[in-house]
């Protein structure tokens, strides 16, 4: 009944529009009293929940990604790719994706990598003949690649919840990433197979490559310097995410000199809202997952899911498509804060490595990202590109397609995940 009443409002409260977090908490809320716990166990859960080392990373580096926005660093980037790539076949579709790789790996996020990334290469695509529905699309599957790609918001969350090294995370996540950016290229070159509108766009000559890659420069170091100094050991990833705000600071006001002292108000204000925001789910899924364990459901659910076969293969498959189905209707922190306390038992049991699973969980929850009927990258790629959800649900298809087999070879090959962690010596 406490399984019943938890869900049950919790799904109920999110199909009505609820904030998530809201949604969690008062469907904890109602969980607790059902359950004759006190309520004055709420407030020490919730800061328990948020009370971690790791967690402080998550504002840090919603903080770096604003910074770079302000500084103009996503302008240059798509720049040096068009340069290098744009002129080819198919060329700005590769620099979506380019883009949003290196992107990713500053702003830790979905949405943010949309947003910076959009309105430059959206109306760029359209001018060049690809229409407004496919580069919305193509937008919207790149941004996600923002919590595959490390540093990633969602390593740092999934991390908390089950003590897995952030560090390694972040190197197992980066062969993934690649392909999951590589597969929707081609799901975009495919799609476009037949467009004879496209326009080519000119050769740059090598001294305007070596131009736009100055240009560009202090902005391909900023993944280098904070990946680097994570896997050299010069510093934690929570201490990576502080240098990131640092030097995103420095050039942006003294090298590039695009940010001004007055945009550091609505800078600050912008990252502290998004963390506020972020840190609210996470405080509300804490007391929600404290329930799950407490009253046994989490213990109770994870029998259930081994009882389903024998075969390890066959919970694998379970376990992606329960989380695919979340991914639908939840952000990532909401859905491992919730699910975890169930699958991790599920995954120990079946001797899945829990670094290996934070890869692939994680590609579910991108792929959600555009996915109907949250998928928010979807919304926000549509807003740049000003054309209602519903005109690129036929052009997502083949990048849903091609997240899912990118997902199913990340699942079952666990090696492309770990090899890279082992490599350096991680595991």
């Amino acid at each position: 009944m406490m399984t019943l009443i938890l869900f049950g409002l919790f799904f109920l409260l999110v199909f009505l529009n609820v904030p998530i977090a809201i949604s969690l908490g008062m469907a904890a809320s109602i969980g607790l009293m059902y359950g004759q716990f006190p309520l004055s166990v709420i407030p020490s859960i919730l800061y328990s929940g948020t009370a971690k080392f790791t967690l402080l990373a998550i504002p840090f580096f919603i903080l770096a990604g604003s910074i770079m926005e302000y500084a103009g660093i996503s302008r240059r980037l798509i720049h040096f790719a068009n340069a290098c790539v744009g002129h080819r076949k198919g060329g700005l579709m590769a620099v979506v994706v380019i883009v949003a790789c290196f992107f990713a790996a500053i702003s830790g996020s979905g949405p943010a990598t949309v947003a910076a990334i959009g309105p430059i290469l959206i109306p760029a695509m359209v001018k060049a003949g690809y229409g407004k529905n496919m580069p919305a699309a193509l937008v919207s599957a790149s941004g996600a690649i923002g919590i595959i790609i490390p540093p990633s918001i969602a390593y740092v969350v999934y991390a908390s919840c089950t003590d897995v090294s952030v560090g390694a995370l972040f190197t197992a996540g980066i062969v993934p990433g690649v392909l999951v950016g590589v597969a929707y290229y081609m799901a975009a070159a495919w799609d476009s197979r037949g467009n004879k509108e496209i326009i080519p766009q000119p050769k740059m000559s090598t001294k305007e490559r070596m131009v736009a890659f100055k240009d560009a420069f202090w902005g391909l170091m900023t993944p280098v310097i904070i990946l680097g100094g994570i896997y050299a050991g010069v510093f934690t990833p929570t201490e990576a995410a502080g240098v990131a705000v640092i030097y995103g600071l420095i050039v942006g006001i003294f090298i590039y000199r695009e940010i001004k002292l007055k945009d550091l108000y609505h800078i600050f204000i912008e990252s502290a809202v998004s963390s506020a925001t972020v840190m609210f789910i996470i405080a509300a899924a804490a007391v929600f997952a404290w329930i799950l364990t407490t009253s046994q459901i989490a213990s109770q659910l994870s029998q259930i899911v081994l009882s389903v076969s024998d075969n390890r293969y066959v919970i694998l498959l379970l376990i992606n498509i329960i989380f695919l189905i979340a991914g639908c209707f939840l952000d990532a922190n909401s859905a491992f804060y919730i699910l975890l306390p169930i699958m991790v038992p599920v995954l120990n049991a079946i001797d899945v490595s829990l670094l290996h699973a934070g890869v692939f969980l994680t590609v579910n929850m991108a792929i959600g990202q555009i996915t109907h009927p949250v998928g928010i990258n979807l919304y926000v790629g549509c807003n740049v590109a000003d054309i209602p959800v519903a005109d690129i649900c036929k052009k997502i298809i083949p990048f849903l397609i091609a997240g899912i087999v990118a997902l199913f070879l990340l699942t079952f090959v666990p090696q492309i995940s770990l090899f890279l962690p082992k490599l350096i010596g991680q595991i």
